[in-house]
């Protein structure tokens, strides 16, 4: 008896989590664009693959203290075991892979341990690439 009891009980609660809803008709949802009613009639031509610098090539900085541009794709994993950056950049590794060595602030010893806030170098480090067409307009002009 406890049983049926218990299995009763069970269909009645997955039946009432079943997911079927009174029927009820949903209020339209008016959504405009920031452009408003006008349609799109110009195709804009997908934009060339970006072109990184040639191998070794450092990027000149803008202005004092910036961190250094990568002048590579910057989309191998950091995570919290691995920073896949010192692959190439760490300091035993550097010269043999033609690649800058992490600096001397960013690390805690002479084995080039990395410190805690520099451990996620694309918090300040970001690719930067010739893309042969902006990615974004500039009507920018100085008075």
């Amino acid at each position: 008896m406890k049983k049926i009891l218990t299995l009763a009980a069970l269909l009645m609660v997955i039946s009432g989590c079943s997911g079927e809803h009174a029927a009820s008709a949903a209020k339209p949802v008016n959504v405009t664009s920031l452009g408003g009613q006008t349609p799109v009639t110009k195709a804009v031509a997908v934009a060339d693959e970006a072109q990184y610098p040639s191998h070794g090539t450092a990027i000149p900085r803008n202005f004092a203290e910036q961190p250094p541009l990568i002048p590579h794709k910057a989309d191998y994993p950091i995570t919290l075991k691995h920073n896949s950056c010192l692959g190439c950049h760490s300091w035993d590794r550097a010269a043999k892979m033609k690649a800058t060595p992490v600096a001397k602030s960013h690390v805690l010893d002479d084995k080039g341990t990395l410190k805690g806030q520099n451990y996620f170098c694309t918090q300040c480090h970001v690719p930067q690439a010739d893309n042969k067409h902006p990615l974004v307009g500039n009507s920018f002009s100085q008075p």
